[in-house]
């Protein structure tokens, strides 16, 4: 990539977007994760966090673009709102409002992110899937619609991923246990009355936090409509939230009895994603998650 010509075609995509001229007059890598590459840049006036990847990552920040619109226009919880995307001289980009992290109160952050998750979660949806397909991580997230929840769980979510680990050569046990799961998981279901809420679809700690104003921002969604218990499920993951953001969004939304089981199942998706991203380090814990779902289905 030529720098120059990529950041002076940026420059004039983002002045005809927000209808503002923009010139960058600093602008300096940061930490952007280990998919993208990611930039602030600035004129002292304005400021935009900018990712950067290969042409073909377009449709993933198109995606992400409108998941990211979707969560405006719940008005419960701040993302950053997305300013422009699309390619230049071969680099996919995708401009995103800056919002600088560092606040000092994040307990209180944390707790008011709870309530605004159960407020984002009480919003219905009309159906479970979503208008696209996107990414989880850099994993294809199929969203086909679907009235049938335990259809969309078993074909698009743990079905997908389980065919994803058979060609990467994860086979045998693996395979088997993730056969008899999905014939038998419905189970966990009885009695369960849900409703397709929106999700943020990747909720990890690293995917949260506090702007310097004290307020709670949430970043990098894999959105599409669901169960809320799996959104809530992957933020005990990875290290989990305070317990502050679960006391105020049981208090919001209280959770069914059956939540600790299904959030193993919800999990077990995201554990097989890194599976598939990352490589054999994951396989046990799958494996013993799995393990685990089936021993209480008996």
């Amino acid at each position: 990539m030529n720098p120059k010509p990529f950041w002076n075609a940026l420059e004039q995509q983002i002045s005809a977007a927000t209808g503002h001229p923009f010139t960058a007059r600093q602008h300096r890598s940061i930490g952007g994760g280990c998919i993208n590459q990611a930039w602030w840049v600035s004129d002292e006036a304005q400021e935009y966090f900018i990712k950067t990847n290969a042409a073909t990552g377009l449709a993933m920040f198109e995606a992400e673009a409108a998941g990211l619109a979707e969560l405006v226009a719940s008005r419960t919880v701040r993302v950053p709102r997305p300013v422009c995307w699309g390619s230049i001289a071969g680099q996919a980009y995708l401009a995103l409002e800056y919002l600088p992290l560092g606040g000092n109160d994040t307990a209180r952050a944390m707790e008011t992110l709870g309530r605004q998750l159960a407020l984002l979660h009480r919003q219905p949806r009309p159906y479970f899937g979503w208008q696209q397909d996107n990414t989880i991580g850099s994993t294809p997230q199929p969203n086909g619609r679907t009235e049938n929840w335990i259809a969309f769980w078993r074909e698009q979510r743990l079905g997908f991923q389980l065919q994803l680990a058979a060609r990467n050569g994860y086979s045998s046990a693996l395979q088997r246990q993730g056969e008899a799961l999905l014939a038998q998981f419905a189970a966990l279901f009885t009695g369960y009355s849900l409703i397709p809420s929106l999700l943020h679809g990747d909720l990890w700690s690293g995917n949260a936090g506090c702007t310097v104003q004290g307020d709670p921002v949430i970043f990098d969604p894999a959105v599409y409509y669901g169960d809320r218990e799996a959104d809530l499920a992957m933020t005990e993951l990875f290290g989990g939230f305070p317990e502050r953001f679960y006391a105020a969004y049981r208090e919001t939304w209280p959770l069914d009895t059956g939540y600790p089981q299904r959030r193993t199942l919800y999990n077990l998706y995201h554990i097989l994603n890194h599976l598939n991203l990352f490589g054999s380090g994951y396989r046990s814990q799958a494996e013993r998650m799995m393990g685990q779902l089936l021993a209480e289905l008996r």
